[in-house]
């Protein structure tokens, strides 16, 4: 900046703003509350020297960053920016498990209402076998359970034939 408006930073601290001033490139006098956050947080000799420290292509970042930080330290002193990113990391969990159960909500009603449709096998197939979905699961001696007459007159006590 230098001759015609002092930076923010000059304007805050009380002193004349020069040609080569680190802040005033990053810190304009329009916007005298983003210096003076980084300023109660950092200080102006740690910020000075972190920018000078930096090659001039990242300085806008470093300084956005810097605000960042002064505003999230202010918010919460003890946290800053952690803070926010562990509540932002905590709901993104919790939204997470919210899905999950969603989805798996969605998975038994989708369950309930479509039956099941037996695949196609590309094997030869006995036409007198009809698929069953508990056929894989049961024993044996449990597949033919229904269609045993003597079985349903002994467990009902009467033919069922009708």
């Amino acid at each position: 900046m230098g001759g015609n408006s002092p930076c923010a930073s000059c304007k805050l601290l009380r002193r004349r703003c020069a040609k080569d001033c680190i802040f005033a490139p990053y810190f304009p006098s329009d916007d005298p509350h983003k210096f003076a956050i980084v300023h109660k947080v950092f200080g102006a000799s740690n910020v000075s020297k972190m920018l000078q420290e930096l090659p001039v292509h990242q300085r806008a970042d470093a300084v956005s960053s810097l605000v960042y930080e002064a505003n999230a330290r202010v918010r919460d002193p003890v946290y800053g920016c952690v803070g926010a990113i562990s509540f932002l990391q905590n709901q993104v969990s919790q939204l997470q498990m919210q899905l999950a159960v969603a989805q798996a909500e969605i998975l038994c009603i989708q369950m309930q209402q479509d039956p099941i449709m037996p695949t196609p096998q590309t094997e030869e197939v006995d036409p007198d076998h009809k698929p069953s979905l508990l056929q894989n699961n049961l024993p044996h001696q449990y597949l033919n359970f229904a269609s045993s007459s003597n079985v349903r007159e002994s467990f009902f006590g009467h033919d069922m034939v009708s």
